[in-house]
């Protein structure tokens, strides 16, 4: 198998001691890889616009306690659907990945899974993502299946574009529509700039990821705008970072949130503060541990939007 040398099979930038490396057995684990969940952070940005719809169309609808199902619901579906995109991503980039040092250890370069198995795994974690996902509203449901669309272009816009963020955007806050559909059976402004909002968010923190594969990319010929911005990067996270903060808070003002979310948004924005003074685009250990930081980023909007749906319920 090529890369036989690599330990116990692990991808280079897993997470160490993950769970999934010691408790799964090891026929499992070649699949657990593949669909990331060594690697939760990609879920966890993936979940989070779906909780923060939630927790607002919540405000929208009065307050009080957010939907427990449709958040155990999301949460589910992300980690399957983020498994499916990533599996789905390995296949199509598989000649892409065995040319770089951080992706070559992945299953499908590594031989650790086939081509053929990978696609029955894809198969079957997208049927249970359906099974998921038909729990839902009759509007949420094909909201839901319309979203596949995304997913399926944005592996190759890589190849034709400087902006495949952009369309990582699209795909990964999807649910910022979703969720607002799962609460209210339709679509209102305050889910569609969360939408945008989410969007921007992902062009700041996946623009900081790219920094880690920049010389790589060059020379499989592969574009970002890690590459399309180069030493100006900095200066365009600052305004992805404005422009998602200020498009959060307008959905948030529009649904009726108080205090308590618009206090978190400003503690999201001093999180965006301290990733930019902490940047350094020349040290990809340094990206990736800001990349990993935008879960706290989202969670701290998405404790503030409890927190104000929970204050006006009780009013």
């Amino acid at each position: 198998m090529a890369n036989s040398n690599m330990t116990d099979g692990r991808v280079a930038d897993a997470v160490s001691r993950h769970w999934a490396d010691h408790w799964l057995p090891r026929s499992a684990r070649p699949y657990a890889r593949l669909a990331r969940l060594e690697r939760p952070i990609g879920w966890w940005l993936l979940l989070l616009p779906c909780w923060w719809s939630i927790a607002i169309a919540q405000i929208a609808a009065g307050g009080g306690v957010p939907d427990l199902k449709l958040l155990v619901l999301f949460l589910i579906g992300a980690i399957l659907m983020r498994g499916a995109g990533c599996t789905f991503n390995d296949l199509v980039d598989r000649d892409f990945d065995d040319k770089v040092a951080r992706t070559r250890s992945r299953p499908i370069p590594s031989g650790q899974v086939s081509v053929i198995q990978a696609v029955v795994f894809l198969v079957v974690q997208s049927l249970i993502g359906l099974a998921v996902l038909v729990q839902l509203n009759a509007f949420a449901i094909v909201l839901g299946i319309v979203s596949l669309i995304t997913v399926a272009v944005y592996p190759f816009m890589k190849r034709f574009t400087y902006w495949p963020q952009v369309f990582l955007g699209l795909a990964f806050n999807w649910g910022a529509l979703l969720g607002w559909a799962a609460v209210h059976g339709s679509l209102a402004w305050p889910a569609v700039l969360l939408y945008l909002g989410g969007i921007s968010w992902t062009l700041a923190y996946d623009t900081i990821y790219a920094h880690q594969d920049k010389e790589d990319d060059v020379l499989i010929g592969v574009k970002s705008t890690a590459l399309k911005f180069g030493a100006s990067t900095p200066a365009w996270l600052k305004l992805f970072f404005a422009l998602a903060l200020v498009l959060i808070a307008a959905a948030g003002w529009l649904a009726g949130a108080g205090i308590l979310f618009h206090t978190s948004v400003a503690g999201a924005a001093l999180h965006a503060v301290w990733q930019l003074t902490r940047l350094d685009v020349d040290d990809p250990d340094r990206c990736r541990m800001l990349f990993y930081s935008n879960k706290y980023f989202g969670l701290i909007i998405f404790a503030g939007a409890v927190a104000d749906s929970l204050l006006k319920g009780t009013m």
